[in-house]
C-alpha cells in the first residue's frame, strides 16, 4: 500500500471520531478498516480499498467531504464512495426516508459500475456478518436497532442478495450463506 492508503485511514477516522457501530460500543471505525479488508480479499485494487474505508464519509459526515476526498484520493476515488452512498444528510442533519433510499440505491446497484458493486458488496457483507454476529449473541431484539426493523431489514438483505447473485459479483456466494443464515436465525 502506498501513503494514500494511510492518508485514508486517517481521513475515515476523523470523520466518524466518536461514532459507534449501531447498538453497541464498537468505534465505528473497524467497519470501514473491515470492508477495506474484504475489498482486498476478493481482488479490489488500493482505489477501491481507500473507497472503502471512506465509503461512509459522505453518509454519515456530511456532502462537504467530497471536495476533499476528490483532491486528496482523485476523481475515481470520489466516484466510488459517492456509489456507495444511499443519500447524504441535509442542512437540518435529516436524511430521506429510509424506504425511499434502500429502493433507490437497490435500483442503482443493478446498474452500477464493477468497481464500485465491489465496495458495496464487501460494505453490505461487513453489515450482514456484524447483524448475524448479533443476531448469534443478542438474540432477534438486535432488529430493533434498525428503522425498518426486522421485517424490512431482511427485505433489504434478500433484495443484496439477489442483486450481487445476479450481477455475479466476487461477494454474492459470501452475502448469500450470511444472509441465508441470517434468515434462519431471525425465524
Amino acid at each position: 500500500m502506498t501513503p494514500r492508503f494511510t492518508e485514508a485511514i486517517s481521513l475515515a477516522a476523523r470523520a466518524h471520531e466518536g461514532q459507534i457501530r449501531k447498538g453497541t460500543s464498537i468505534p465505528y471505525i473497524t467497519h470501514p478498516v473491515a470492508v477495506a479488508g474484504l475489498v482486498a480479499q476478493y481482488g479490489g485494487d488500493e482505489d477501491q480499498q481507500i473507497a472503502a474505508l471512506l465509503h461512509d464519509v459522505l453518509e454519515d459526515g456530511g456532502p462537504h467531504y467530497a471536495t476533499e476526498i476528490e483532491a486528496r484520493f482523485g476523481a475515481r476515488v470520489l466516484r466510488i464512495v459517492e456509489g456507495c452512498t444511499d443519500g447524504t444528510p441535509d442542512a437540518t442533519g435529516a436524511k430521506a426516508p429510509w424506504a425511499e433510499r434502500k429502493a433507490l440505491y437497490l435500483q442503482h446497484l443493478a446498474e452500477a459500475p464493477a468497481e464500485t458493486l465491489l465496495v458495496s458488496g464487501c460494505d453490505k457483507l461487513s453489515n450482514a456478518r456484524a447483524i448475524l454476529e448479533d443476531l448469534i449473541t443478542v438474540g432477534p431484539a438486535v432488529f430493533d436497532r434498525f428503522t425498518a426493523k426486522r421485517e424490512g431489514t431482511l427485505w433489504y438483505y434478500s433484495e443484496l442478495e439477489r442483486i450481487f447473485a445476479a450481477r455475479r459479483s466476487p461477494v454474492a456466494g459470501a452475502l448469500s450463506a450470511t444472509v441465508g443464515e441470517m434468515k434462519r436465525r431471525a425465524g
